[in-house]
């Protein structure tokens, strides 16, 4: 199975998400079934179901970290040598040629990818046409919208 890439931060937040799901979830999840058995009759029991229900989301979101975690590659972007070349992790500053609009995007995996928050997947048509190229490239990006030139002003590794 290929690796996926990860940044350092996305790493941590999936890391304190599993301990919190492990220390404080679970417990509380089995501590509300054992408090709805407690009731009786579980056919007719909300409380039991919905703890129940919970509990099984919760065990499948330990489940996907747990395997997300163990196929990362977890890459450290301020380790990377700094060429100006835009490669994974990097932030990126471009402008876009027709309408002078300035915009900022961080490179990222696919399960960090947040656009409100400027993170690309490494994955998407920004990132793809931008990876390999460097500061001063203009970069040919396909979007729906039609093909979108940016030139790429700055490429940070790591702020």
């Amino acid at each position: 199975m290929q690796k996926s890439p990860m940044t350092v931060q996305g790493e941590q937040r999936l890391r304190q998400e599993l301990e919190q799901l492990k220390t404080v979830e679970r417990p509380k999840v089995i501590e509300a079934i054992a408090e709805a058995r407690e009731h009786g009759d579980l056919k007719e029991n909300a409380e039991y179901h919905a703890a129940r229900e919970q509990q099984g989301f919760i065990e499948g979101r330990i489940q996907e970290i747990e395997a997300k975690l163990s196929n990362a590659q977890v890459i450290d972007v301020t380790t990377l040598p700094k060429t100006g070349k835009v490669v994974f992790g990097v932030t990126v500053d471009l402008v876009n040629l027709d309408t002078d609009e300035a915009v900022t995007y961080t490179i990222v995996g696919e399960d960090e990818a947040d656009v409100k928050d400027n993170k690309i997947s490494c994955t998407s048509p920004i990132a793809r046409g931008l990876i390999g190229k460097e500061e001063g490239d203009v970069a040919l990006i396909k979007t729906p919208k039609g093909d979108v030139e940016y030139e790429i002003s700055e490429v940070r590794y790591g702020d």
